[in-house]
């Protein structure tokens, strides 16, 4: 039986969004708050906190892009990694979530007002597992439905953008979480099969030598 690990996610986070929206005491129980972590050891935060999201939008639109690339990439994992490759896919899921908020939480763990929540870091580190794998492969752009843009040019703006906004530090959006998510998720299939880098380069350069 062939179970699809990433729309069980997707469900899962989905039922939890929800019931965080119609219940403040769920929602203030599962959010990432560095200061109530250190102050009541309240470790699960790390992971709870990637099942819920601020609102409808923040929810669809994660949802909708942990499906267009966790679906291929829970692919790959399988044809790269054989039986192992779904205990691999759920374990950077998982992973990604709590290790995209370490570097926030040391940061932050002394304010009171910080937190934040969402599955981005999670879905920052999917995206990346997908570029590493297949970086040739066209991220279209509701503004240029036309033009798709190589993964890897993607990868390369989206952690510069990141880490610019988290230094600026102007919005609420864990721009920290989606850079290492992102880092995270392109170095942990290295980690199993120190080839795929390999196998990264020589994509880009062929590609760019065509």
């Amino acid at each position: 039986m062939n179970i699809n690990l990433t729309t069980i996610i997707i469900a899962l986070t989905v039922i939890s969004s929800i019931s965080a929206f119609n219940n403040r005491g769920t929602m203030q129980k599962m959010i990432f708050s560095p200061y109530t972590i250190k102050r009541r050891g309240e470790y699960s935060r790390f992971l709870t906190s990637g099942l819920i999201h601020g609102n409808w939008m923040h929810l669809l639109f994660n949802m909708f892009v942990l499906y267009s690339f966790g679906t291929s990439t829970e692919y790959y994992f399988g044809e790269i990694f054989g039986m192992a490759g779904k205990w691999l896919y759920l374990a950077m899921y998982i992973i990604g979530i709590a290790l995209s908020e370490v570097y926030s939480y040391f940061l932050h763990q002394d304010n009171p007002h910080y937190a934040s929540l969402g599955a981005s870091g999670a879905v920052s580190a999917v995206v990346f597992a997908s570029i590493l794998i297949n970086p040739w492969a066209g991220i279209v752009f509701i503004f240029f439905p036309f033009f798709p843009i190589p993964g890897f040019v993607i990868g390369i703006l989206y952690l510069a953008y990141s880490a610019y906004m988290a230094k600026k530090g102007s919005d609420n959006i864990g721009h920290y979480a989606h850079f290492f998510g992102a880092v995270f998720g392109f170095i942990f299939p290295v980690l199993f099969k120190p080839a795929l880098i390999i196998h990264f380069f020589n994509q880009i350069l062929t590609g760019l030598t065509q």
